[in-house]
């Protein structure tokens, strides 16, 4: 009994000691890592870009001034080039060979999908995804943060919105087909089958393409008064072109994974009239206090750049991780962000409230409407008949 006892007190001062000197992953006494896969080239990219300028100006701001309790954030980022394959692998490089403390701003609905497995087996925090795929909502996993609104949250608003509105009656969608497309299908169709209605027609396309021609005509035969569009930007846009040219009547909405002000440049006024959900404050509107943080700091840090849907969204969910950071405090462990983002309840951050716990991983349920006109973005109240 008496060899056992300085062995077993020489064990937990191991410990002790191991536990100061070797703190969580991906941290250290001046730094805390954040991993970023997303799309930074193809015909996605404007959005992986804009979520890359809008976080890394909030966190370039925050560490000008000290960080989070001495520490300053890192992001490694990766291009996914919105592809799943690529997505996995990026993933495994951030995990394994980056070492970073927790991955964060990926984009799209089948790369995340892809790497949920990873995450699970790893137990590594991932936050502030730029999709509203229930999959990563219901049922809940543990890592995954959301911060945006959710697919079914915009296509009840756009459906609603569209039937008291102006009349419709019949909804048609023309998706991309994949697991984004048909996160969106499906919450259309919920939305409908709320009101006793069903989907008139559908037509799809082929991620990274502008294929879209034959998902179009589908539609078309349908003959609905609106069709809801999914996809980035350049395949919506080849199909608002399409609708144009073809003196097409319906009435043409998309969610807020389009990317608005890409799709805005690329179409200008041909994309009068359609409608885009947002799950962000208008970026104009510096009255409330986050858009005006977020301005600013966009401003200074990407002096070439300005405040869209898309980077304010960045910036908002770094401010969201960063909180969760914060209140997870000094010895920052992954289960303890976990377990701080659980205890967010009605948490201010500048006009917007962050609302999470153990049965719902998601901070806002704020959906804004906006409506293309003369070729530029604006704030709409009620969709014109």
């Amino acid at each position: 009994m008496k060899k056992v006892w300085p062995l077993v007190l020489s064990a937990a001062i191991t410990m002790c000691w191991g536990n100061a000197a070797f703190p969580e992953v991906g941290v250290t006494d001046t730094e805390i890592v954040l991993g970023m896969s997303n799309a930074q080239t193809g015909p996605a990219s404007g959005l992986g870009i804009g979520m890359l300028t809008g976080a890394d100006a909030y966190f370039k701001e925050l560490n000008g001034k000290g960080g989070i309790n001495g520490r300053k954030i890192t992001l490694a980022l990766k291009d996914d080039g919105y592809e799943p394959e690529k997505a996995i692998d990026s993933t495994l490089t951030l995990i394994e060979d980056e070492k970073v403390f927790a991955l964060f701003g990926y984009v799209g609905t089948p790369t995340a999908n892809a790497v949920i497995p990873i995450i699970k087996d790893a137990k590594v925090p991932l936050v502030g995804l730029f999709t509203g795929a229930m999959t990563l909502r219901q049922p809940v996993t543990t890592e995954i943060i959301n911060v945006r609104a959710s697919y079914d949250d915009e296509t009840e608003v756009l459906v609603d919105r569209f039937i008291k509105d102006t009349g419709a009656k019949t909804f048609a969608v023309l998706y991309q087909n994949d697991g984004f497309g048909l996160a969106v299908l499906s919450g259309t169709e919920k939305a409908l089958k709320k009101r006793g209605m069903e989907i008139a027609g559908k037509g799809s396309f082929q991620r990274n393409t502008v294929a879209v021609n034959e998902g179009f005509t589908a539609v078309r035969e349908a003959n609905p008064d609106v069709v809801i569009m999914v996809g980035p930007y350049a395949p919506i846009a080849a199909i608002v072109k399409l609708a144009k040219q073809e003196k097409f009547q319906a009435k043409l909405a998309t969610v807020s994974f389009v990317g608005t002000d890409n799709l805005v440049s690329a179409v200008g006024s041909d994309g009068d009239g359609v409608v885009i959900s947002q799950v962000v404050p208008f970026p104009e509107d510096t009255t409330i206090q986050v858009v005006k943080e977020c301005s600013d700091a966009v401003k200074k840090h990407y002096p070439d750049r300005t405040l869209g849907f898309i980077n304010l969204e960045g910036c908002m969910s770094a401010k969201v991780m960063t909180l969760g950071i914060e209140k997870a405090g000094k010895d920052l462990t992954r289960e303890g962000l976990i377990q701080a983002f659980e205890n967010m309840k009605g948490v201010d951050v500048g006009g917007a409230s962050v609302t999470i716990d153990a049965g719902d991983h998601q901070a806002f349920d704020d959906v804004f409407l906006t409506q293309i006109k003369d070729g530029r973005i604006g704030q709409i109240k009620t969709i014109q008949k």
